[in-house]
């Protein structure tokens, strides 16, 4: 199976987004605040969601770019607590990118940076 490796996880959302166009993005009311206003719509008295997002297709108003290639978030710093649960490579992360037929992201750990991996190898000097 391909997959994608997971280096930085800023990177990894540039070059996807397919949460942002595939999730009903909803939110306590109070945090629609700090957005534009014809970003947000209500849903209930007490719930908000990002406008694009409660419809069969969706697809996330602050979402700039391509789905699976290029992407950034015009609102990114005032994003709802619920854009900043997703986390690369987590369930939801992976539930939006099949969908999208994007191939898995993988971590890889890193070894420790005071660590070697020739241990059991002669030195050429």
């Amino acid at each position: 199976m391909l997959s994608q490796l997971i280096i930085q996880d800023q990177d990894a959302c540039l070059s996807c987004g397919a949460c942002c166009a595939y999730f009903r993005v909803s939110f306590y009311w109070a945090e629609g605040e700090a957005l534009p206003e014809n970003y947000v719509e209500p849903l209930t008295p007490v719930y908000s969601c990002m406008k694009g997002t409660n419809q069969n297709n969706p697809r996330c108003i602050a979402l700039e770019g391509d789905v699976g290639k290029q992407v950034s978030c015009s609102v990114y710093a005032e994003r709802s607590s619920t854009c900043k649960e997703v986390q690369v490579g987590d369930e939801q992360c992976m539930k939006a990118r099949k969908a999208h037929h994007l191939i898995p992201l993988i971590e890889i750990p890193l070894p420790d940076s005071g660590s070697s991996n020739d241990d059991d190898y002669d030195q050429v000097s």
